[in-house]
């Protein structure tokens, strides 16, 4: 096995601030020290891949490395006595794709407890449709759900389009949420209603300026996913005891608040922290997914691509242009 050559996508320093991507040629032997040797069938491109592929030391330290924080495969190899060869797995987040060999390469390896069995009713392509952006996305729903109920009020979504906000809207409609969700691009209404979606909400709207310190109270809950000045002002917005999960700080990281929403109107603030969520939640997470959140016909929100088209989609996915969620199918590539 040591001496099986595979196709990776391989990220290096270029002249100056530039940085070159290619699929090249690795070995097993390239891959770091871990438990369980994954051949990768299934990967998916978030944009934390993205800013890693153009060499984003805030995510990667060291290159030439192979992005990719999603994976799903067969084990090839364990040294862990929980998992055997040929079964069925995933692997999102930890520190897969950031500073250890990712899911861009059709071989990883990996501690063993990075490692999730395949749930049963989910296939290795459709657990990548989800990946790390549905992975979190359940993540927020979850926390809401033992919040707030459909009877409440509206849930607002932001980035709705992106690969978080579309599973977020998709689940919270099924579950009987009345959902506005938030986009900068009117190409993606259609997209939007058909996911549920009852309102769909212009950044402009979204992103109060006014420097008040509370707004009109119109959500019982906000999956939010850019940070910035509409997560200020979801905040500013949301109801007494209501709750908002933040993931993203595509926008900004900088808050401008008072306490005022959070002691004047009992608002609860949860970060979602998908990459070292605990495993027991991650399991939780996982079932709900597969079993009663699971959309019907989830597969629409996505579209396949191989290995050769990851940069296209890598540059896509940075101007804010991609929908949905993109899945890479190693296979593809051959090797």
């Amino acid at each position: 096995m040591t001496s099986k050559t595979f196709n990776a996508l391989v990220v290096d320093a270029g002249e100056g601030n530039s940085y070159v991507r290619q699929i090249k040629k690795r070995t097993v032997d390239d891959l770091p020290d871990g438990d369980v040797l994954i051949r990768v069938h299934y990967s998916s491109l978030n944009y934390k891949d993205a800013l890693s592929a153009t060499g984003n030391k805030g995510v990667t330290r060291n290159y030439p490395h192979t992005p990719g924080i999603d994976a799903a495969g067969l084990v090839a190899e364990s040294k862990a006595d929980a998992f055997a060869k040929g079964d069925q797995v995933l692997v999102t987040g930890y520190d897969l794709g950031m500073n250890t060999a990712g899911g861009f390469g059709q071989y990883v390896r990996v501690p063993a407890g990075w490692v999730v069995p395949l749930p049963d009713g989910l296939s290795l392509k459709e657990s990548m449709i989800y990946g790390t952006a549905g992975f979190t996305a359940g993540m927020s729903i979850l926390f809401l759900t033992e919040r707030i109920n459909p009877e409440d009020g509206p849930v607002l979504v932001t980035g709705a389009t992106g690969g978080v906000g579309s599973v977020s809207v998709a689940i919270l409609a099924k579950l009987g949420y009345t959902v506005a969700a938030v986009t900068g691009k009117t190409s993606g209404e259609a997209f939007l209603k058909g996911l549920g979606a009852a309102d769909i909400i212009g950044r402009s709207r979204a992103a109060d300026t006014s420097g008040r310190p509370l707004l009109k109270a119109q959500w019982a809950g906000v999956v939010d996913t850019v940070g910035g000045e509409i997560l200020t002002t979801a905040i500013k917005s949301t109801q007494p005891w209501g709750t908002v999960t933040c993931c993203g700080n595509v926008a900004s990281p900088d808050l401008s608040l008072t306490v005022f929403p959070f002691i004047l109107r009992g608002i609860r603030l949860i970060g979602i922290d998908s990459q070292n969520c605990p495993m027991g939640i991650r399991l939780k997470v996982w079932e709900n997914l597969t079993g009663p959140w699971k959309i019907d016909g989830f597969k629409e929100l996505s579209k396949e691509i191989s290995l050769d088209g990851l940069s296209d989609n890598i540059d896509l996915i940075l101007k804010g242009q991609q929908k949905g969620r993109v899945v890479v199918d190693l296979g593809a590539s051959g090797g």
